[in-house]
């Protein structure tokens, strides 16, 4: 044990740097994987949580007045009703925010999907225009309890006196209404009802789905939404911040396991005399193993205890989204567990490859044997003597006839230099996606910047004048969005009409052809996944009590809705129903306008008649991302430093037997260390090479997977520019040069009777 210190503490001394960085690498590598674990927790268990206190229902049915829900309570599967409640679709605002809500009658507190209060209180008969707001409305309108409501357009007004959590689908400006609970008394225009169902199996949602809307009659339904929609609209953009982090965190430790495995093989080539006398005093095959197995996942245990020390201590601080999770999760029953499984999971990883490397070590003979000539002190090739006769610098000639000629051990290098740069390509594709969504949104499918809906009072001709007599308005163009049935009745879909046939509105489309004709249509992924069609395939809906065949000609990226969109020009909408009127319009702006004050302009030149949002973009809510994404590029740059110490060792070590040679034939000392240096920086250019051309094909592929998941569709990914690849790939051979330059000058001003006694 004694002997086993010693030599530990003797590559401690040798080896600082690599041991700081594969510390610090290891660090970054478990808080990744548990930001990755508190995001998954924070994404799934608060929905859950309000899910299961509610007692929410499985499917919430939005049905005309007339339509007789009571029936629906003696279906087979349906545990308990929550409703019926009437319905009146209304537009509030407050400190002049304005938002479409949905007034839902409640003469008492419901037991099924019962709104669990956070403020305030639930509403009383002594106050008739008592109401009580759904916790994201209530954020977005910046009500608290004790604030007024007012109706615009109206004389109205109504009172908050509580704000509730609920596991229904929440607000989103543009997309979802707010909920509001209301006593009867507040509803003076009902448009009509909603009923809860409670399922007993949850997993028969789809079947209870299309029982319902056969006992009601498709006519009477005008949407359907389900727990599994809620739930993935709460998961959001946590859940794939978690999926990122994560990714990221198993290769990077991927990446660090090879690293480790690397700097071991390469140390105990370096030590082979004295490991054989080591073995010679006395010291077993199993004592050395432990003595590089031991000296390893000591680093990594000392990173992981310092990475989850910061998450439990200061994990909650990180500013935005990561600190929330953070705080969430650690209020959760598996967090102990998780905060222990995890850095013993890495270290256990890191310890495997560490061992397998250590192996070798303990098959080192004990009687101390020359070490062979490597492969690289051959002939020169036929290349490398053209270019010496092209009177190029021999320095340059012979450190790439070093790379060249050690093929075997060259691969390995390049191979393991390459994971962290290929991943590192990843990293930056992912910035480019998000990037690509707020510089040009009208390619990731936001043509319109802002959503104008109408409240009756103007005309369809002097609200399109009022819109576009803004100059910083391109273009507008008119439309209606309605929920349709799809084949089978399990399912609402989003049915729009945008735009005429004389001035069709621009889809992004990734495949395909735009809506051109009559009966023509484009579709998100979706909903092509939901009714498992194609393009170029016809699918049936139903629009109210009226089948609609429309022919798909093209794929359009749709962000909203989860891609269970169906787009075509108003026109054809109002050929199946000649009552269809516009009652929304979308702006295009011109190039350098603000949306926020176009939006504020309009709304007050629609004197209360306009009600106006910006069109939201998905790439908001990964704001975080970019910070994930800079810090894990920091973890992987730590592991490609690690690497190029131990590829810049072993090529000093190889290269001592040439040394005499090379001074022989009047090479200078510089000359000698640019050799190293070349041959250092020609490694790091294959990687980066590598890695490039791995690594974008790899990134497309894993965020059009993604898109595809999430409803978006493929045809989302974005590649770095040129530019920022170049300067990736300069500044990793920049830095393999000058990493390389120290130990290079160090050993070739060696003295002869050092370089002697390293090679006999």
């Amino acid at each position: 044990m004694r002997a086993t210190l010693r030599w530990a503490h003797s590559d401690l001394r040798t080896h600082r740097g690599e041991a700081l960085f594969m510390v610090l690498a290891t660090a970054g590598i478990v808080a990744s994987l548990l930001l990755a674990t508190a995001l998954f927790g924070y994404a799934t268990n608060p929905w859950q949580r309000i899910f299961g206190q509610a007692r929410g229902a499985h499917v919430w049915i939005h049905a005309v007045p007339s339509a007789d829900t009571e029936r629906l309570a003696r279906l087979d599967g349906v545990q308990t009703v929550a409703g019926p409640y009437l319905t009146e679709a209304v537009t509030v605002s407050s400190r002049g925010t304005r938002a479409s809500v949905e007034l839902r009658s409640t003469p008492r507190e419901p037991e099924v999907d019962r709104p669990l209060l956070v403020s305030g209180h639930w509403l009383r008969s002594s106050d008739p225009d008592g109401v009580v707001l759904e916790t994201r409305l209530a954020r977005s309108l910046l009500a608290e309890p004790g604030d007024t409501l007012s109706l615009p357009g109206t004389a109205r007004s109504l009172t908050v006196v509580g704000v509730a959590d609920s596991p229904e689908p929440r607000y989103s400006p543009g997309e979802q209404p707010g909920l509001v609970w209301a006593p009867p008394a507040a509803l003076r225009n009902p448009g009509g009802q909603v009923v809860g169902l409670r399922l007993t199996d949850p997993d028969d949602t789809a079947y209870a789905v299309q029982r319902a809307v056969t006992v009601l009659g498709a006519g009477a339904v005008d949407e359907v939404s389900t727990w599994q929609q809620a739930r993935a609209e709460a998961q959001g953009d946590s859940r794939l911040l978690g999926q990122v982090l994560g990714l990221f965190g198993l290769g990077a430790l991927a990446a660090a396991g090879f690293a480790v495995h690397g700097a071991i093989g390469t140390r105990i080539r370096g030590h082979l005399r004295d490991i054989s006398v080591l073995k010679a005093i006395g010291l077993t095959p199993g004592q050395v193993v432990r003595i590089f197995l031991l000296q390893h996942v000591a680093y990594a245990v000392v990173g992981a205890l310092a990475a989850g020390a910061f998450i439990q201590g200061l994990g909650r601080r990180i500013p935005g989204r990561l600190g929330d999770a953070v705080g969430v999760w650690q209020g959760l029953p598996g967090h102990t567990v998780a905060l222990c499984a995890v850095p013993v999971g890495a270290v256990l990883f890191i310890g495997l490859t560490t061992g397998l490397a250590a192996w070798r070590a303990g098959r080192v003979p004990p009687v101390p044997v020359p070490r062979p000539a490597p492969q690289s002190g051959g002939r020169l090739t036929g290349v490398a003597r053209r270019a010496l006769g092209l009177r190029l610098p021999p320095a340059a000639v012979l450190g790439c006839h070093k790379v060249f000629t050690g093929r075997r051990r060259s691969l390995a290098t390049v191979g393991r230099l390459a994971l962290p740069l290929l991943l590192i390509v990843v990293a930056l594709s992912a910035w480019t996606t998000i990037d690509r969504f707020h510089s040009s949104p009208e390619r990731m499918g936001l043509p319109a910047a802002l959503t104008v809906r109408t409240d009756g009072g103007l005309s369809d001709g002097d609200a399109h004048a009022l819109i576009t007599a803004d100059p910083r308005v391109a273009a507008a163009y008119p439309g209606v969005e309605v929920p349709a049935l799809v084949p089978g009745q399990t399912a609402t879909i989003a049915l729009r009409g945008f735009g005429t046939h004389q001035d069709p509105y621009p889809c992004a489309l990734a495949e395909g052809r735009p809506a051109r004709g009559p009966d023509e249509a484009v579709a998100g992924q979706g909903l092509l996944d939901l009714l498992d069609a194609r393009v170029g395939d016809w699918v049936r809906i139903t629009m109210g009590d009226r089948p609609l065949i429309l022919h798909i000609v093209g794929r359009s990226i749709e962000p909203e809705n989860a891609g269970r969109v169906v787009s075509t020009s108003l026109d054809t909408l109002q050929e199946s129903d000649p009552r269809l009127t516009p009652t929304l319009y979308q702006l295009r702006l011109r190039a350098g306008a603000d949306p926020h004050r176009v939006a504020a302009a309009l709304a007050t030149a629609g004197h209360g008649h306009l009600d106006v949002h910006t069109v939201p973009n998905p790439a908001d809510g990964l704001s975080p991302l970019r910070g994930v994404v800079a810090g894990l590029i920091a973890v992987l740059a730590l592991i490609g430093v690690v690497e190029l110490l131990t590829a810049i060792g072993g090529t000093v070590r190889e290269s001592e037997r040439d040394l005499l040679a090379l001074k022989a034939i009047g090479m200078s000392p510089r000359q000698i260390t640019a050799i190293t240096v070349t041959a250092t920086s020609c490694t790091a250019l294959a990687a980066v090479l590598v890695a490039t051309a791995l690594g974008l094909p790899l990134a497309h592929r894993l965020i059009d997977a993604q898109g595809s998941s999430s409803g978006i569709g493929a045809g989302i990914a974005q590649s770095p520019s040129p530019g920022l690849l170049t300067a990736l790939g300069a500044a990793a051979v920049l830095g393999a040069a000058a990493l390389s330059a120290l130990p290079a000058a160090r050993a070739a001003h060696r003295r002869l009777a050092d370089t002697l006694s390293a090679v006999t």
